[in-house]
């Protein structure tokens, strides 16, 4: 078997990722601390084509270099927007009709694998700061609450993780 060579893979330019269809999914990013998780859900939202990424509050903005080492020109392509708190992201992704869902563990949450995407709908999900998750503000307001099933020792995943592992669940759910 032979890896294929960057030229081999087809990827479309800027302009084409642009005017394709996306994944009805906007990313919010609640007060995340870390430039290279920021960079990384970037990077991650471009390889799932979702629709936004909404950045609020402590949530560093592109262009920063340590925002592009993970992000590797997905700040580009990927449509973001920031906003002084991630309710005020919540109070317009509901307006602009996004069902808004915590990424969160908490009581009544709805497990990962348990979990199915209505058709024709658009989801808001919300990712947490890397030490206190989803704050208690948004978390009044959210419409669901979905949890990743997890078996270790361990209590969380990273978000970069976390949002990989949804994301994916959802492209899957979505689009295929």
């Amino acid at each position: 078997m032979r890896k294929l060579k960057l030229d081999e893979l087809n990827r479309a330019s800027v302009d084409e990722f642009k005017a394709q269809d996306k994944l009805p999914v906007a990313v919010v990013l609640d007060n995340v601390r870390s430039m290279h998780n920021i960079g990384s859900i970037f990077r991650t939202s471009d390889g799932f084509a979702v629709e936004q990424i909404c950045l609020c509050g402590i949530t560093a903005q592109p262009p920063h270099r340590e925002i592009e080492k993970t992000a590797l020109g997905a700040t580009q392509s990927v449509n973001w927007t920031y906003y002084e708190t991630p309710l005020q992201a919540v109070e317009q992704l509901r307006k602009d009709g996004y069902h808004i869902i915590a990424v969160e563990q908490a009581e009544n949450s709805t497990m990962l694998n348990e979990f199915t995407p209505l058709d024709n709908e658009k989801y808001a999900l919300i990712f947490g700061n890397e030490v206190n998750g989803v704050s208690d503000e948004v978390m009044q307001n959210i419409d669901a609450c979905i949890e990743i099933p997890q078996f270790g020792t361990k209590h969380s995943f990273n978000i970069v993780v976390s949002a990989g592992i949804v994301l994916w669940d959802f492209f899957a759910k979505m689009a295929m």
